[in-house]
């Protein structure tokens, strides 16, 4: 069971070193995404299936949307055509599979996750408005001003690239 957790972190690292090795921000995307779904993967090894779930929801999902759309705003992602070259996509899709294919190893009933409490909804939504109130509040406000200042950096780099 430790050598998955390791083999996870390791696919976390290196994905992670890949998002900030790679220039093209549409293949950076990609290898976010890899990595955070390995942490989510290591969150359910460590018994913590909730957050594991969360991991999955919010950052591979909803943030990751809107990480494509502030890349699409700018601009950024080049000239590229329809179609990926295979260097592209290579390196995240041999990451992927080797999550999967720990996923299918764990739920397979090969390995079990550590018994460690189940944590569910409740728990976390009472910690996050008990105690964590302030850093629940204080992340919200910077995800907002994260989001206005990328309105407002694409809404000026909208007129430069119409004038040229």
């Amino acid at each position: 069971m430790e050598i998955l957790f390791y083999f996870a972190a390791l696919i976390a690292v290196i994905s992670t070193l890949m998002v900030i090795m790679e220039s093209n921000p549409v293949h950076a995307l990609l290898y976010l995404v890899v990595s955070l779904l390995s942490v989510a993967f290591i969150f359910y090894l460590l018994g913590a299936p909730f957050a594991a779930a969360l991991e999955v929801i919010v950052y591979a999902g909803a943030i990751m949307v809107l990480f494509v759309f502030v890349v699409m705003m700018l601009g950024q992602a080049g000239e590229e055509s329809a179609r990926m070259p295979v260097r592209a996509w290579l390196g995240p899709f041999l990451l992927s599979t080797a999550i999967l294919a720990e996923l299918v190893y764990v739920l397979a009933g090969k390995g079990s996750p550590v018994g460690v409490r189940e944590v569910g909804p409740k728990e976390v939504g009472m910690a996050l408005f008990g105690p964590y109130l302030l850093g629940t509040e204080l992340a919200s406000m910077l995800l907002l001003s994260g989001l206005t200042g990328a309105c407002h950096l694409g809404r000026g780099y909208q007129g430069v690239i119409s004038d040229q």
